[in-house]
C-alpha cells in the first residue's frame, strides 16, 4: 500500500512519520508547493494524507487508485466531499488529536493580545522598549475578571473553559444546543457577543458559518473587546474586522488563520500592531503529530484489511 503526504514537513515530522509507519506501507512526502511531483506520486497511491492544500476533483482525477483521503486534523472544508463520494473515495478525519495543542495556542493568543506581547517585543528589538509613551501601557490587561465567550462547544473550548476559570475569567459559550456538565454558561450568539470581553471562535467552516463574524456581529461585540480565531479564516469578514480594529471598537485580535492562505506579505492585517498572527499552526506540535500518525496508520491498516474506518466522514 502506498500513501502520499502533501505537506511542507519538518525534519522532525518526517522522522516521526517514518519511525511510526508500518513496514507494509510505502510513504512519499511531497512539499505542497511541488504540484508536478505530487501528481506523479498520487498516480499509484491508495491513501492521501491531507493537511491543508485543497483536495479538489482535479486532484482526485490524478489518483485512479485512491481509496482514502485521511485528514490530518478535523476540518474537511478543504476536501471536495461530493467528488470523493462520486468516486467512491472514503474520507476520514481525526477529531481530538489536536485539541490540546489548539486549546493551548488559543490561550497563548488571548494572553499575547491582552498583554500586547508582539508590540512590546518589536519595541524591545528596536531599542525603544524603555522609552515607549506611557499611554501605551494603558492598553495592557489581565485575564482575571474578564468574560470569555466561546463560540462553539467542541473539544477545544471544553478544554479551555476550566483553564480560563482557573485564571479568574468568567466563561460563557454559544452552540446550537446547551450541554450538560460544562463549566460555562450558555448564551445565544448576540448575547454572548455583547457580554464577552474576549470572543474565541471554535466552529467548523460551513455555508451557515461563513463570515459569521461580519460588520453586524462585530458591531454587537463589546467596545474594546478582543477577537480570537484558531478555527477557519473564512469565519470572519476581514474587511469588517479591519474597520473594527481601525475604529478602536475592537482592542485587538489574535488570529492563527486568515481567509485566503497562505497570507502574502501584503496582507492588510499584517500592518496592525494590535493583531497577533500565526501561520495556521495552532495544531502543530510534536505531540499532535504522534497522535495523528497513530490514527492515520490505524486507518491504513483497516483499509488494507477491509475493516470499518475510524472517524469516517464520507463512506
Amino acid at each position: 500500500m502506498k500513501a502520499v503526504l502533501q505537506f511542507r514537513a519538518s525534519t522532525g515530522f518526517i522522522d516521526s512519520l517514518m519511525a511510526a509507519a508500518p513496514a507494509w506501507l510505502q510513504i512519499a512526502v511531497v512539499d505542497e508547493t511541488d504540484k508536478k511531483t505530487f501528481a506523479e506520486q498520487l498516480a499509484d497511491a491508495e491513501v492521501l494524507l491531507h493537511v491543508l492544500e485543497p483536495v479538489t476533483a482535479q486532484v482526485m482525477a490524478h489518483a485512479p487508485n485512491l481509496k482514502l483521503i485521511q485528514k490530518i486534523g478535523v476540518g474537511v472544508n478543504t476536501i471536495d466531499l461530493d467528488a470523493a463520494r462520486a468516486k467512491g473515495i472514503a474520507v476520514a478525519n481525526m477529531p481530538g488529536t489536536n485539541s490540546q495543542a489548539v486549546a493551548e495556542h488559543t490561550l497563548a493568543l488571548m494572553l499575547a493580545a491582552l498583554r500586547r506581547v508582539p508590540f512590546l517585543d518589536r519595541a524591545m528589538r528596536a531599542g525603544a522598549g524603555w522609552t515607549l509613551a506611557p499611554d501605551e501601557f494603558d492598553r495592557i490587561g489581565e485575564m482575571c475578571g474578564r468574560t470569555v465567550g466561546l463560540v462553539g462547544n467542541g473539544e477545544v473550548p471544553r478544554r479551555l473553559g476550566p483553564v480560563l476559570r482557573a485564571l479568574g475569567a468568567r466563561v460563557i459559550y454559544t452552540d446550537r444546543t446547551t450541554a450538560a456538565g460544562t463549566v460555562a454558561e450558555w448564551r445565544p450568539l448576540n448575547k454572548l457577543l455583547a457580554e464577552a470581553d474576549i470572543v474565541s471562535l471554535h466552529v467548523p467552516l460551513t455555508p451557515e458559518t461563513a463570515q459569521l463574524i461580519n460588520a453586524e456581529t462585530l458591531g454587537q461585540m463589546k467596545p474594546g473587546s478582543i477577537l480570537i480565531n484558531t478555527a477557519r479564516g473564512a469565519l470572519v469578514d476581514e474587511t469588517a474586522l479591519q474597520a473594527a480594529l481601525l475604529s478602536g471598537h475592537l482592542a485587538a485580535a489574535g488570529l492563527d488563520v486568515v481567509a485566503a492562505e497562505p497570507a502574502g506579505a501584503n496582507h492588510p492585517l499584517l500592518t496592525f500592531d494590535n493583531v497577533v498572527l500565526t501561520p495556521h499552526i495552532a495544531w502543530l506540535t510534536s505531540e499532535t503529530v504522534r497522535r495523528s500518525l497513530a490514527l492515520a496508520f490505524e486507518n491504513c491498516r483497516r483499509l488494507q484489511q477491509n475493516a470499518p474506518l475510524l472517524h469516517q466522514v464520507v463512506p
